[in-house]
């Protein structure tokens, strides 16, 4: 923060001096003020349009903003403006694989994104944003191992950069290296504690580790970061629905699904029901939490809602049978009821997918 105040009392001082602009650039980028980072790359760009650090910054900032196509069309432009910019050719492959992830890719993309981090690497073997997004590229091809190489390299160049930590962090908890995991999350989380990212992936360690109390303090101050997003209520609801803490789960589970006003007079937008995984099982152990405290007037809906809408998904399909299962043999045998508990607060980052569900009541 003091650089980026530095640099922007010298662009004050010499507006004229594109170097700054540039500089900043890349400094809002590395925190995540990508609106900002554009800004100033598209005043690099105004001052000099043959500038190929000016296009990239820009169409990095534009693909961190989910303007793809855009980013993507600025980042090429890098390139010819200079074949040889491994900056050019490293954020290329980053959008790609951005593009990827968000399920936009063509045919060839990824085998794109693989080559254009490659070529990057060789250009420019001590960049960070090379490693970066050879890091990235690696990751979202499943190669884990190998990208927190590639985001280790990146990290010790630059160990000041929140979104390098937390990526390095996702891998070694992909990689199960747990321990690993929590210090770089929590690393992340003392250089932005803005984003419940951190907090948010503490907590999924921790259940992994089937240490519950502690996941849901973590899912919590998440909820306290960020009181507006469904996926971390829906963590928080997931924690007490493995705990079979039904009723306590059931709170956070429906601001996930159906949306409303948070206890801080936060507005929770809910999750639609589509063929996305994750929603697919927040929305299971939601009407597979109503059923086993007896609710069934409410789950029964969820029910069938989801055999309405998600028709073709085999694993949707089981669990809402469930629901229905569960209900009717509620008729005939009522459960003994329990009371319920309202939660101290609820909140939410986008949650991981948990492995591969098969035809059986949502874990």
């Amino acid at each position: 923060l003091i650089a980026i105040e530095a640099y922007q009392s010298a662009i004050n001082a010499n507006p004229h001096n594109i170097d700054n602009y540039l500089k900043v650039s890349r400094l809002l980028i590395y925190t995540g003020r990508y609106g900002e980072a554009r800004v100033n790359a598209e005043n690099a760009i105004l001052l000099d349009n043959k500038r190929a650090e000016a296009y990239a910054m820009l169409g990095w900032a534009k693909g961190f903003e989910k303007n793809y196509l855009e980013g993507e069309r600025d980042a090429r432009r890098a390139i010819e403006l200079d074949p040889n910019s491994s900056l050019a050719h490293a954020v290329t492959a980053y959008l790609l694989g951005l593009r990827v992830e968000a399920g936009l890719e063509d045919l060839n993309t990824i085998d794109e994104a693989i080559e254009e981090s490659r070529t990057a690497l060789a250009l420019n073997p001590n960049s960070l944003e090379v490693h970066w997004a050879r890091g990235y590229v690696l990751e979202i091809t499943s190669n884990y191992s190998d990208a927190a190489e590639e985001y280790e390299a990146a990290v010790a160049i630059n160990p000041y950069i929140s979104l390098l930590h937390m990526a390095l962090g996702r891998n070694y908890f992909t990689l199960e290296r747990l321990d690993e995991a929590i210090l770089e999350f929590t690393r992340a989380n003392a250089l932005n504690p803005l984003n419940p990212d951190a907090n948010y992936y503490i907590s999924l360690v921790w259940a992994r580790n089937g240490e519950y109390a502690k996941a849901i303090q973590y899912a919590l101050e998440a909820l306290k970061t960020d009181a507006t997003d469904p996926y971390l209520y829906a963590n928080v609801g997931t924690l007490y629905y493995r705990q079979e803490l039904y009723n306590q789960s059931i709170p956070y589970l429906e601001l996930a699904v159906r949306g409303g006003v948070a206890e801080d007079g936060s507005v929770v937008q809910g999750l639609v029901l589509a063929y996305n995984r994750s929603i697919i099982e927040i929305y299971s152990r939601y009407g597979l939490a109503l059923a086993r405290v007896n609710r069934c007037q409410e789950a029964m809906p969820v029910a069938n809602g989801m055999l309405q809408t998600i028709a073709d998904d085999e694993n949707g399909k089981y669990n809402a049978n469930e629901i229905l299962r569960i209900c009717q043999e509620n008729l005939t045998n009522p459960p003994t009821p329990t009371p319920t508990l309202t939660p101290t607060m609820i909140s939410g980052p986008t949650p991981t997918p948990e492995g591969q569900a098969t035809p059986t009541p949502t874990p």
